[in-house]
């Protein structure tokens, strides 16, 4: 299988090159050469997609399977599938939950509305620019595309750090705010499991959109925390909280508390999608604890959490730790 990686660099897309390369594809990256590193054997192109002529690296060449992470400008993923249509079997797009429009309700499907946006449009916010881009994707593919609108996604190599910080967090040791409840339903996808679902439908050229994510429940909140415990076999005693005094101090779900968030949230969706397509198309989640473990044994490797590769840099996820101490101390929850 010839499978080509625009990017391949990044969190998603070096576990794809990755992925690959322990297949015995014959992998090829395209990309500007300035991030990151890939496997001994994958061929390396290079250019820049946003770019006048900055395509044509890909000019000649023939790939049974692409492979596009791109979260940029809408027209560049439209002028990049152009480019391949002739040489391509299938084309992956990894979009995103996000692209769909708010108000969004519990249980959303993928033929649910989506934010609206132009196939080659400049730029835009997040959603835009996904939902742009799974349009210009669909334009020049047709069924040959794959759609794969991933939710959370946890695991080794993770550039948001997400659960990184909670491993670092739990790894400190003490008492450490837990929020509640901790039977609270998780929906996430580890990088892995996404990435070889991809790989293996898109192999077998299965075109479509699929909301690509565990069920909800597929973890709880108690046991995402347990198995960082465990993990880090840090000296830490979660204290669980209600929702409702975090709330009430200003604490963000997802930013301040990463992964968490409450039932009756208005952004409690992202842990409620309908995913009954990809499960029925394949997809397979590994336990919780996997997961958490893995990316302990990723982060004690590397040191940190790094940076997004040739995108700009999101604004650091977590509380700090005095917040967290006064939380802590105003809730009653230290010494308990």
């Amino acid at each position: 299988m010839r499978l080509l990686v625009l990017g391949g660099t990044g969190f998603v897309g070096g576990a794809t090159v990755t992925e690959g390369v322990r297949r015995g594809w014959s992998v090829t990256v395209f990309n500007r050469g300035l991030h990151g590193t890939t496997p001994e054997g994958v061929r390396r192109l290079r250019g820049d997609r946003s770019a006048p002529d900055g395509l044509t690296a890909l000019a000649d060449g023939e790939w049974d399977l692409v492979v596009d992470t791109w979260d940029g400008a809408p027209r560049a993923a439209r002028d990049a599938a152009r480019a391949l249509v002739d040489r391509v079997g299938s084309y992956v797009y990894v979009s995103s939950g996000s692209v769909y429009a708010p108000p969004v309700a519990s249980g959303v499907g993928e033929d649910a509305a989506v934010v609206d946006a132009e196939p080659d449009a400049d730029d835009g916010d997040y959603a835009h620019n996904k939902s742009g881009g799974e349009r210009a994707v669909r334009e020049v593919f047709g069924d040959r595309a794959l759609v794969a609108r991933a939710g959370l996604i946890l695991g080794p190599g993770e550039d948001i750090g997400r659960l990184p910080w909670w491993l670092g967090r739990v790894a400190r040791g003490g008492e450490v705010l837990a929020p509640g409840p901790a039977d609270l339903p998780l929906q996430y996808v580890d990088v892995r499991d996404l990435v070889g679902w991809m790989l293996d439908r898109g192999a077998e050229g299965r075109g479509g959109t699929f909301n690509v994510v565990s069920r909800t429940g597929h973890a709880t909140m108690g046991e995402l925390l347990d198995a960082c415990v465990a993990a880090t076999g840090a000296d830490a005693r979660l204290r669980w909280t209600d929702p409702e005094p975090i709330l009430a101090a200003g604490v963000v779900p997802w930013n301040d508390l990463p992964v968490w968030i409450p039932a009756g949230h208005e952004y409690r969706w992202l842990q409620e999608r309908g995913v009954e397509r990809a499960y029925a198309a394949g997809l397979t989640c590994r336990p919780v604890a996997e997961t958490v473990a893995d990316t302990w044994a990723w982060l004690r490797q590397v040191g940190t959490v790094p940076p997004r590769a040739g995108r700009p840099q999101r604004a650091p996820v977590g509380l700090a730790p005095e917040r967290e101490a006064a939380l802590l101390s105003a809730t009653g929850a230290a010494g308990a």
